[in-house]
């Protein structure tokens, strides 16, 4: 999927600040407001000026920081207000929380990094992953989610960048990703549940188990995008405490010695990778409910930056107290083995509650990934690339036939092991990251001067090399897939190449309602890109 754009455009256009275009009649009224539901276009080289005009001295900004300014898009046409929704918006607090379980929920599956590297290889993974990888992936995700903070996401950055035809490949890969993802968590939801219920280790009792779930926790995502961020902060706190608790514990037992052991020549490379790639992703999936949060353009870069440091912290933590409390035993280091630590330095009790918060973390991820999931097909819809039916929502604010969509898919592929969901999910996720890098690094070249309410601190030379160290980790996790990981993700994304094109014939048949929101700005006309 990640291709090359190859389209080429004819007018050039780029976002302008609200405060240039208040004493323009055609585009406001008298009194500044925008009339409503209009659309004006404005000439390549008046905005073009107009974009330089606005930003002549680009100034770098601290994450946390935004600069002001309305969301106006290239065909100068206002944002949608805070208000044109009545649902509630997502506060700070959860929004950090919502991060936190679509990136991590928790030190929940870390352990396999033990098993294959050692100790020293797995704390220093957990150290300088996130910096090849979740330290970029966070930054671009803040850029360009102040940038278009509207629901899709990622999808509005490649199709602003590269054309609706990779939008919608970007939104394919990715939904898919994300569904296959969250395919997991009702599986490892029962696996532990399962020493204490032997009938849900599988037949029709675990698949009865899997449905009955995943209504319910449908259920919560259909009652409102609020209730699932509070659902995630109280999950958030009673997963990561006991870990707080058992590293207290274990103080009086480290010897530090025991954090040094490595054996370079004994490393499981292709787990080892897999695990640090799989536990430290998916920070641009926020993204796809960016329209939903309030004041995103203030809440989005701090909470990607407070929840950065609470995943980084809670995964290091707990590796570093529990290797250094126990003496060593490698083959142990595998899935669920935190309970078994736990055990050993606190007691039965302490292994009880880490084994019920492995339980509601699940939990959390599951809501948080079905949340991005569903607004990404929302936002889809509100973009014409999916039918107009995708963009309803239900009294709560939520889009009730993504969720509908995603919940089947996660029935439909609960059947796959644990290891090939992963790996198939690594796969299509590497891909749809290619064409995030590229939208990020040709946005920065073709328009500079389009306002950015956080902009990364540095200039389109170091944009472009900041993706270099995770675009060469991808193509490490690309090539050490199996041929059959490969081969099955290779025909999802040939899906993909076909699905487009039935989807713009359907348009043009009139057999599917498309419609665009005119709450939104234009991203794009016909086949053009945002800007050439």
């Amino acid at each position: 999927m990640a291709a090359d754009a190859g389209e080429k455009t004819t007018a050039a256009s780029a976002a302008i600040p609200a405060n240039h275009k208040a004493s323009d009649p055609t585009v406001v009224g008298g009194d500044g407001t925008p009339p409503a539901n209009t659309k004006t276009h404005t000439s390549p080289t008046s905005v073009d000026q107009k974009a330089r005009d606005s930003e002549s001295s680009p100034t770098p900004t601290e994450m946390g920081a935004h600069n002001n300014g309305d969301y106006i898009g290239i065909n100068i046409t206002p944002s949608p207000s805070s208000n044109h929704h009545s649902h509630r918006k997502v506060s700070m607090i959860p929004l950090i929380f919502l991060i936190f379980y679509e990136v991590s929920g928790g030190p929940f599956g870390i352990e396999d990094s033990v098993g294959a590297a050692g100790p020293l290889l797995a704390l220093a993974g957990f150290l300088l992953f996130p910096l090849i990888w979740s330290v970029p992936e966070a930054l671009i995700t803040a850029e360009m989610g102040t940038m278009f903070p509207e629901n899709g996401g990622y999808v509005v950055w490649v199709s602003s960048a590269l054309g609706p035809f990779w939008g919608f490949q970007q939104g394919w890969m990715k939904w898919l990703s994300g569904v296959i993802d969250n395919a997991l968590y009702p599986l490892l939801f029962l696996d532990y549940l399962k020493s204490g219920i032997p009938a849900l280790g599988g037949g029709l009792p675990r698949v009865m188990a899997v449905i009955a779930l995943t209504i319910f926790l449908t259920y919560i995502n259909y009652r409102g995008l609020t209730i699932v961020g509070w659902v995630a902060v109280v999950l958030g706190v009673f997963s990561v405490l006991p870990f707080v608790v058992m590293g207290l514990i274990s103080i009086p037992k480290l010897e530090p010695k025991r954090w040094l052991v490595a054996d370079i020549h004994n490393v499981d490379w292709n787990l080892y990778l897999n695990t640090l790639f799989w536990n430290l992703n998916y920070w641009d999936s926020i993204s796809t409910l960016a329209g939903e949060v309030e004041s995103p353009k203030r809440n989005l870069p701090r909470a990607l930056f407070f929840a950065l440091l609470l995943v980084v912290i809670g995964y290091f933590f707990p590796l570093l107290t529990s290797t250094g409390a126990i003496p060593l035993q490698r083959e142990l280091w595998s899935d669920g083995y935190f309970s078994d630590v736990a055990k050993i330095i606190g007691g039965a009790w302490l292994s009880w509650w880490i084994q019920g918060a492995a339980a509601v973390s699940n939990m959390g991820m599951f809501v948080a990934e079905m949340s991005g999931d569903s607004f990404q097909l929302l936002g889809m819809a509100e973009r014409g690339m999916l039918p107009e039916v995708f963009a309803r929502r239900s009294r709560y604010g939520t889009p009730v036939v993504g969720i509908l969509f995603s919940a089947s898919g996660v029935v439909l592929l609960s059947w796959l092991s644990f290891q090939e969901i992963v790996a198939a999910e690594n796969f299509l996720y590497c891909f749809g990251m290619i064409l995030e890098f590229i939208a990020f690094v040709r946005l920065r070249v073709v328009a500079p001067g389009a306002p950015r309410p956080y902009r990364i601190p540095v200039g389109t030379w170091g944009a472009a090399a900041m993706c270099v160290p995770p675009t060469a980790l991808i193509c490490v996790v690309l090539g050490l897939s199996s041929l059959k990981v490969m081969g099955v993700s290779l025909v999802a994304v040939a899906m993909g190449l076909a699905l487009q094109p039935c989807i713009k014939h359907c348009e043009k048949k009139k057999w599917l309602r498309f419609s665009t929101s005119s709450n939104l700005p234009d991203i794009h006309r016909e086949n053009e890109t945002l800007i050439q």
